[in-house]
């Protein structure tokens, strides 16, 4: 295979913290004969390093990563490398998060409980210029547009800025307040900030009635995305 030829397919970074979603992608876009999986990464510091380095087409993002946060990078990637296109495959719900990584930059969304194929025909679609959405994502942003506001929040987690619901979903996922403030590069005081809004916001009276609230969130994304009980 010639060096141009190379140069034609698709070039992919994957970024995700489980060495086992990186595989499986892996392996299907090996099977791809226009995709060429370029670089993959568990933090975004690397996945942001390799992106400049390689400078891919498309970079698949998870919204959960272990450094930071998938909606950060998302920021970062387009602010440095305005033709990348992002792509997020997230365990999280697109009810949640697909407006706020369209918002962010990215260019669709797909949830780990759909078929891989479907994840690779994001991955063509996008790369072309296109935006990948579910048609339930697609219809909730059509009718805020039409009617000029918001539609009935279906989860009281949509009440929470950007910064508030990563704060949530990491003390979920077991990070203490200054394992968060590393990760987000800002002081301590200030997740405690965001933590204290998340939790008016959630009519929670106590802070550790807003940890229960947020591993069971975080348990239960985690059962959905594996298919247990």
């Amino acid at each position: 295979m010639t060096s141009e030829a190379v140069r034609e397919k698709t070039q992919i970074i994957v970024v995700d913290k489980h060495p086992a979603i990186r595989e499986v992608l892996q392996s299907k876009i090996a099977e791809h004969p226009e995709m060429q999986l370029e670089a993959e990464s568990a933090n975004s510091e690397e996945a942001l390093a390799l992106a400049e380095r390689h400078d891919p087409d498309v970079v698949v993002v998870e919204i959960s990563l272990g450094d930071a946060d998938g909606l950060t990078l998302i920021q970062e990637i387009r602010s440095q490398m305005p033709e990348v296109r992002i792509l997020v495959f997230s365990k999280y719900n697109e009810d949640l998060y697909a407006e706020r990584a369209i918002e962010a930059g990215a260019s669709g969304y797909v949830m780990k409980t759909k078929p891989t194929e479907e994840v690779m025909q994001a991955i063509e679609l996008v790369s072309e210029g296109q935006v990948f959405l579910s048609r339930h994502v697609s219809s909730r942003i059509l009718s805020r547009l039409v009617r000029g506001s918001g539609d009935a929040e279906t989860s009281p987690l949509e009440k929470l800025t950007d910064r508030e619901l990563t704060v949530f979903r990491k003390i979920g996922e077991g990070h203490s307040v200054r394992q968060i403030a590393d990760q987000l590069d800002l002081n301590r005081k200030t997740i405690e900030t965001y933590r204290r809004r998340a939790k008016e916001k959630l009519g929670h009276e106590t802070v550790e009635d807003l940890l229960r609230h947020a591993v069971q969130w975080a348990e239960r994304g985690t059962r959905e995305q594996t298919g247990s009980e």
